[in-house]
């Protein structure tokens, strides 16, 4: 499996985003300034992010982006299904039923045996990221970012929004 690169880029915005003062938005241009990535295409990031209610975004001069809830209330997977969508990492499509020895009722009785496994999977994979929401990361961040570069970021992010 792998994610577009609009998930990291949304992943990291609302990094980003969860970190601003009360009331303050970055603009679709400092996000994408910040991160290096393309405006255009981090804009259909925010704009997913935004139908999913996770980020509110505004016109005009002082426009741009900040998150719609609080940094708890977001989780890492709400961040990739607003993104990607909310369908299985797996489909089946029964192949097994192609089988020319098998018997014909096997197929019938239960879901695939692999498919269960590859469910299974996708689920534990979800669960950790509805796990951790943007506040973990916060805490991550701060636990693992020198602090002088923590402040750099304070007052990049302070002179744009």
């Amino acid at each position: 499996m792998q994610l577009r690169n609009q998930v990291e880029w949304a992943l990291h915005c609302c990094g980003l985003l969860a970190g601003l003062p009360e009331g303050r938005r970055l603009s679709t241009k400092s996000l994408a300034d910040f991160h290096g990535v393309p405006k255009e295409y981090l804009s259909k990031a925010l704009q997913a992010l935004s139908t999913a209610g996770i980020v509110e975004g505004s016109l005009g001069p002082a426009g741009g982006y900040r998150l719609a809830k609080p940094p708890s209330a977001v989780s890492f997977l709400d961040i990739v299904e607003a993104v990607e969508g909310r369908r299985r990492t797996f489909a089946c499509t029964e192949i097994r039923r192609n089988n020319p020895c098998r018997a014909t009722d096997t197929c019938d009785m239960a879901p695939c045996t692999i498919a269960r496994v590859m469910w299974e999977a996708d689920e534990a994979w979800r669960e950790r990221l509805r796990a951790t929401t943007l506040a973990d990361l916060a805490a991550m961040l701060g636990a693992e970012i020198p602090a002088e570069t923590l402040r750099k970021v304070a007052a990049w992010v302070g002179a744009r929004s």
